[in-house]
């Protein structure tokens, strides 16, 4: 029964750091987009691109051993269709991820219940642009990531670097047209407990498309790295 329990938690533990992790991420990087709104801009929109650059890239170091950080419904989606993660865990991790997300979105209603948006991914142009903007942001996300990742774990010292950086600079500069989201699950939280679901279908699947095509365009140029029995 222990050698049971032990063997349980071992498989829980890649699900609860993908819930801690995304939970870190949402938090900080929605936190300072509505302390922001709150305080009338004194976080600035540079200070949320660092924001959310920085708190990827600590997430990837402390979790990446574990469960792979991918902490996106689109990466773990996209992972599984290269063939380098098990289409049976995905549910699993959506789950988590998407309840991290929702904590993490509920905790910053109670701490700024005046917030209107919480963070929220509103397109401040038309849907059809917004998505084509969005596809091609997790698309350039996903090759960074597949190509310095396992799909299981995170290799080398430089992949919260550069998966880090890849998100600071893709929110520095598409952040004031699409919040750039690149994640379903990054969306779904502030638009459940904000009640703003204007456009949302647009963020919860043009992120995957990105991904998808990322992975297409890798398994062309590099198949050793981003299939597996390509």
């Amino acid at each position: 029964m222990y050698i049971c329990f032990i063997h349980t938690f071992k498989i829980m533990r890649k699900y609860i750091s993908e819930g801690i992790g995304t939970f870190s991420m949402i938090f900080c990087g929605t936190g300072a987009m509505t302390i922001n709104e709150v305080t009338g801009g004194d976080v600035t929109h540079v200070g949320i691109a660092i924001t959310w650059g920085l708190i990827v890239m600590a997430m990837i170091y402390a979790f990446g051993e574990i469960s792979g950080a991918h902490f996106n419904p689109a990466v773990t989606i996209a992972f599984a269709y290269a063939k380098k993660f098990d289409w049976a865990e995905v549910p699993k991790y959506i789950i988590a991820q998407s309840i991290g997300a929702i904590c993490a979105s509920s905790v910053l209603l109670f701490l700024f219940p005046n917030s209107e948006f919480l963070g929220g991914t509103i397109p401040t142009i038309d849907a059809l642009r917004a998505f084509v903007l969005e596809a091609l942001l997790t698309y350039f996300l996903m090759l960074v990531i597949i190509n310095v990742s396992t799909g299981s774990k995170e290799i080398g010292t430089m992949a919260g670097i550069a998966i880090g950086g890849v998100v600071l600079l893709e929110a520095m500069f598409a952040g004031p047209i699409t919040n750039a989201s690149m994640n379903p699950a990054r969306s779904l939280g502030p638009a459940l407990l904000s009640g703003h679901w204007e456009h949302q279908w647009l963020y919860f699947t043009a992120p995957i498309l990105g991904a998808i095509l990322a992975v297409l365009t890798c398994k062309l140029v590099k198949p050793n790295n981003c299939c597996t029995n390509c």
